[in-house]
């Protein structure tokens, strides 16, 4: 025969373990958030630089060219 005290006191002790898994995994997923948020904002200032150099290297192309143009209908 079993007493409701144990079997109340078993529900508890069960119910406190999975809190304490569910905490763990909040921590460990918040963890993971945060440095996913970090790379993130690392990739997008790389991008950021990538495009500006590609302006850049665009522009100079682009004026290589138009001098290339004109030294062609100037000769």
């Amino acid at each position: 025969m079993t007493h409701p005290e144990n079997d109340q006191s078993l529900e508890l002790k069960d119910l406190e373990d999975k809190l304490d898994q569910l905490i763990e995994q909040y921590n460990s997923l918040k963890n993971e958030n945060n440095s996913l948020k970090i790379k993130q904002e690392e990739l997008v200032r790389q991008k950021a630089k990538l495009l500006e150099k590609t302006s850049l290297a665009r522009t100079r192309v682009e004026a290589m060219i138009s001098r290339l143009k004109a030294m062609e209908h100037g000769a």
